[in-house]
Parts: C-alpha cells; sequence; structure tokens
C-alpha cells in the first residue's frame, strides 16, 4: 500500500509560559500543534525557575506522539526557545544543577570585580553589546558557578544554552550557537568577533563546545526513524529569520509583545553609551552578523493602563480590540496638550477625569505608547538608509497603534505583518536545505500597508 505520509519539519517553541511543538509541510503552512504548561519548581535557593526534568521528558513524549501518527513524516527538527539560560551538563551529559532564571539576583561583587577588571562597565557594556543586567547576561552565570560553587564547577564538561541543550537532548551533538552566545550574554567581544578576553582569562572557553552556523544540522535517530536535527536558535533572533529571507532591501522589525523589540539587522554602527543607558543592544543573527535592538516595555505598560481606563469607566478591555482611530479625537488630544514626552510611563500619571469617554482615554495611552516607541525604534534607526518598517506581534492587530506609527515615520512604508508562529518558523526555515527541495515560498509574510495619515 502506497505511504502517503506529509513529509514535515517539527519545531519546539519553548517560551517561559508554553511549550509548543509544531509541524510545518514543505510549504511552511502549520499542519500539527500541541501546547503545554507546567509548573515551575524552586532552585536550592528557593527560587522559581523551569522544571529541566519536566521539560525534557515533553520533549520525548511529544516527539513518540508525533512519530506513532502516521499521516506525518518527520525529516528535520529545530529548536527555538528563550534565551540568557545556562544548562551545565556534567561528562554523562546530564544536567549538575537547576536551570538557573535569568531574573534571579546576581551578587553585585562578583559583576563589580569583572567590570573593574576590564576599564569598568561602560567599557565592558560597550565591547559585549551588553548592558549590565545581571542574570540576563547569561555568562555571569557561568562566572557565578566558578566563585560560588567550585566542586561543581569542577564536575562541568560543558555550558549550554537552553536552545542548544534541547537539540543535544535529540541529536547527542553538543554545540554552540550565535544567536544564543550574542545576545545580551556579555561572552561575546562584538568588535573582536570573538569571545571577550575575560572569557579566555577565567578558562571558560573551553566550557563551551565548538560555535556552528546556525543552518547546520546532524544526522540522528530516534525510534528507528533518521532525521536531521538543527542546533537550536535564540527566539527573538528566530522570528526575525523569515524577514531576512523574503527581503533583500534594508528593514527594521518592531516585534511586538510584552516586550517590544526594535531589530535592525542593517546596523552596522558601534553602540554609543547613550543607547547603551537607553536599554539598546546587539544580537547577532544566525549569520554572524550583528542586529541593532532596543527594548521597551510597552506590551506590559498596555496591558495594565488598559485594565485602568477599562475599571474607570465601566468596561472590558474587549471593548479596546476593535477600535478603529478617530482622527478627530487625536486632533482633540493634540489640542489638550498631552505630554510629549517619550517616557513610557508618562500615561500613568494623568488623571482619567479629564477624558470625556473610553475612547477617548484609549486614544491617549496609544499616543503616550506610541511617542515612547518612536523615540525606541528611532536608536536603531541612526546611520542607516532604511524605507521599511514592519510590525508584528500584537500591536499589529491594533489599528490605533498601527495609524500612529505611519503617522510618525511619513518618509518610510509601514506595514503591519500577519505571520502565524514567527519564532517557529524561523526555526524550521533554517532546515530547509536539508530536507526541503521546494523553493521557499514568497509570501510567508502577510503584508498590510498603513499610509500616513493627512489632513482633508
Amino acid at each position: 500500500m502506497e505511504n502517503k505520509s506529509i513529509p514535515v519539519v517539527a519545531v519546539f517553541d519553548v517560551g517561559k509560559t508554553n511549550k509548543k511543538l509544531l509541524l510545518f509541510d514543505k510549504n511552511y503552512s502549520v499542519l500539527w500543534e500541541r501546547s503545554a504548561r507546567f509548573l515551575e519548581t524552586v532552585d536550592e535557593d528557593g527560587d522559581p525557575c523551569e522544571n529541566l526534568e519536566s521539560l525534557r521528558l515533553s520533549i520525548f513524549d511529544a516527539l513518540h506522539e508525533v512519530l506513532r501518527r502516521d499521516e506525518f513524516d518527520i525529516q528535520a527538527i529545530n529548536f527555538a526557545a528563550y534565551g540568557a539560560s545556562l544548562v551545565y551538563i556534567d561528562a554523562q551529559g546530564k544536567p549538575l544543577t537547576p536551570l538557573y532564571n535569568y531574573l534571579k539576583d546576581f551578587p553585585a561583587d562578583i559583576q563589580q570585580q569583572l567590570y573593574d577588571a576590564y576599564g569598568g562597565v561602560v567599557a565592558f557594556s560597550l565591547a559585549t553589546a551588553s548592558p549590565s543586567l545581571g542574570s540576563l547576561n547569561s555568562g555571569l552565570q557561568l562566572l557565578r558557578l566558578k566563585r560560588e560553587k567550585p566542586d561543581l564547577f569542577g564536575q562541568l564538561a560543558y555550558a549550554v544554552h537552553l536552545p542548544q541543550y534541547l537539540s543535544f537532548l535529540v541529536s547527542g551533538k553538543l554545540c554552540t550557537d550565535l544567536t544564543s552566545i550574542g545576545c545580551h550574554t556579555a561572552l561575546w567581544d562584538f568588535k573582536q568577533h570573538h569571545y571577550h578576553q575575560w572569557v579566555e582569562d577565567e578558562g571558560l572557553v573551553g566550557a563551551f563546545p565548538p560555535i556552528v552556523s546556525g543552518d547546520a544540522a546532524f544526522k540522528s535517530t530516534f525510534l528507528g526513524k533518521s532525521y536531521w536535527v538543527g542546533t537550536g536558535l535564540h527566539d527573538s533572533s528566530a522570528a526575525l529569520i523569515p524577514y531576512l529571507m523574503s527581503n533583500k532591501e534594508p528593514f527594521v522589525l518592531i516585534s511586538t509583545g510584552t516586550w517590544c523589540i526594535s531589530l535592525n539587522p542593517f546596523a552596522s554602527i558601534d553602540l554609543t553609551i547613550e543607547e547603551l543607558q537607553q536599554d539598546c543592544l546587539f544580537y547577532l543573527s544566525y549569520r554572524g552578523t550583528p542586529v541593532k535592538a532596543s527594548r521597551l516595555f510597552a506590551g506590559y505598560e498596555h496591558e495594565i493602563q488598559s485594565k485602568r481606563i477599562a475599571d474607570f469607566f465601566a468596561v472590558t478591555t474587549a471593548k479596546f480590540r476593535t477600535l478603529e482611530i478617530d482622527w478627530d479625537i487625536i486632533a482633540a488630544l493634540t489640542a489638550l496638550d498631552l505630554p510629549n514626552a517619550i517616557d513610557l510611563k508618562s500615561f500613568e500619571a494623568i488623571d482619567l477625569h479629564r477624558y470625556p469617554d473610553y475612547q477617548t482615554a484609549y486614544h491617549s495611552l496609544v499616543w503616550c505608547l506610541v511617542k515612547a516607541q518612536v523615540a525606541a525604534t528611532q536608536l536603531v534607526l541612526c546611520c542607516t538608509q532604511t524605507a521599511r518598517i514592519f510590525v508584528d506581534g500584537g500591536f499589529s492587530r491594533n489599528q490605533i497603534y498601527m495609524s500612529l506609527i505611519a503617522r510618525e515615520f511619513p518618509a518610510m512604508e509601514v506595514f503591519a505583518a500577519a505571520m502565524p508562529q514567527a519564532t517557529a518558523l524561523g526555526a524550521a526555515l533554517l532546515m530547509h536545505q536539508h530536507w526541503n527541495t521546494a523553493e521557499i515560498p514568497q509570501n510567508l509574510v502577510e503584508l498590510k500597508l498603513f499610509r500616513p495619515h493627512t489632513v482633508s
């Protein structure tokens, strides 16, 4: 009987909250999806952290499930996961410690000693393109292990970021990926294009497996089935890949969610002290090229202030989802002399009694968020000939937000980009050469152009 199973690439997309497995066909349509959540555990200090054993078991459980399904033929597997989390592996490939949370308090003395030894916090942060973020600078987590737990450090064979640990579970191969070590880790010297001198001086370079290309893959076998296994990717960098593959001209991506991250893969100018102080940094793309980025906690602020408006006017936040922009309200808000500040918190200080209705109040909130977003995005636009801005994520579906962004950038084309599962898709696309003989589709991203508003 003819085998009619569909060739697919499987991607594990591991976020802090949701853990997903998605199957993509040769045209990169999602054919199947499974989502799971499980409770955090705690480390030896009682701080919350990822349950690494539950995560490991869920990976294999999900693989068993899809491999039992006759309708799919898995030919390749890849991983995308949140960064800034290191897994410490012993000689048998077993984790030595919990997966420490990147929000865990970091000892100030260890951090300061490192900065003092390498020119101070500013010089160090500029060289590594990493603002001083404590445990979020994942390289410092390894230094802490060496300082505070020398016995455990003595048992260390390798340190890998979470995406590469997940890849190792399936492939049995250990590697280091540029998108993970190039993301505010304080490990990478962006001027010298290799590990920073402190990593050499502390004898830590050997703790990291060899660096491989982001589109590399290993041949592996599981349950009698052979397939290619990717190296794993940092999730923010994975989400950029579909745009890089479908656009040759320079662009900026504003990826919106709890954090709104402006990404410019075409900016090669070094960071300035002023940019660093405003939470600017560089990522590394899967190609090893720098991606200038700025971050804004705008999605979180939108959630908090939307609830404040809803409570004040006795409506639900669902009312805001379908609001379209009212330019008369925008004109009235302009006349009210609203704060033109770039501070994300500017709306928080406004007394809601000044607004006649929830529609006006919500327009005002988005106005303030957009002002802050424009300032953040301008940080990565500097010195580049960029003609397009793509906005994806939650705010791309907010008509007021998109209209105001288009008005603030009148010389550029501003698009709302709709792409289901951008992070997983990026990880899938990097496996293309290993299993898919078809051309990569050109319509992976659905775009809607927003034109600047002109007064009639």
